[in-house]
């Protein structure tokens, strides 16, 4: 008898041809046309407001997952619940689309960074995709995507060359205040915990490793979203702008 898939394949592959789908959809919606006369803009386009999509359900998702299952924000490696479960498959499977998207549209060399931070996330909700641990930590980390919601709209105007909007300037501070509560907040509280792993070699490990990358990741980020929004005259040279956070 042959050995049977694992049932998270299936979800993990549901889940990917869903964002597949959106994107063929997505791509039938008129474009600015700052966009539409850019085809690397066009792309870039399309890719955010899948990435929109995502946010905006995973972080609405895992704000209600934690509602409903309040112990998550204590016993992060053992609470589980089938949403929170559910949760972690569909957002894996968004990375999974969005890794093989930048690579068939030949962007991998210009988002690089996007892949590595696509290959650690999914490092990291392997664990509790087939082995069931660690599905709390995995549904707070996806508090991000709140946060996400914000930053994609914001480069979605600069990519619109839509920066002198109130629109904007309205964003770029409620941005500022998701960063901190849905991102930095949540990472800060995971890293607090995973260290009671350090000396440990166990899963545990492997997930704190990952983690204190995706610190650096962030700072990083957070410190671009700083200059180019509230100190660009601190911004070096506009070509070597930040493609992340300034395009």
């Amino acid at each position: 008898m042959p050995p049977m898939l694992h049932p998270a394949l299936l979800l993990l592959l549901g889940a990917t041809l869903t964002f597949r789908a959106l994107r063929r959809a997505l791509c039938r919606l008129p474009l600015p046309s700052h966009v539409r006369a850019d085809p690397l803009r066009t792309w870039r386009w399309h890719n955010l407001l899948v990435s929109l999509s995502h946010s905006i359900v995973s972080g609405i998702w895992a704000l209600l997952c934690i509602w409903q299952t309040p112990e998550m924000l204590v016993e992060i490696e053992t609470a589980w619940s089938l949403s929170g479960y559910l949760l972690v498959c569909f957002s894996a499977g968004y990375f999974i689309h969005d890794t093989v998207d930048i690579l068939v549209s030949h962007q991998a060399r210009a988002s690089w960074e996007y892949l590595v931070h696509h290959v650690m996330a999914m490092g990291a909700f392997f664990s509790g995709i087939f082995w069931s641990s660690f599905v709390g930590g995995g549904v707070l980390t996806l508090l991000v995507e709140v946060s996400n919601i914000f930053l994609t709209i914001r480069m979605m105007m600069k990519i619109n060359d839509a920066q002198d909007l109130l629109l904007y300037r309205i964003n770029k501070y409620i941005n500022l205040v998701m960063y901190f509560l849905f991102r930095l907040a949540p990472q800060a509280y995971l890293t607090h915990f995973f260290l009671r792993y350090k000396d440990e070699r166990n899963l545990g490990t492997f997930l704190l490793a990952i983690l204190l990358m995706l610190n650096i990741m962030i700072l990083i980020y957070f410190s671009r979203l700083l200059r180019s929004d509230f100190c660009p005259e601190r911004v070096p040279n506009r070509k070597h702008k930040d493609k992340f956070l300034t395009e």
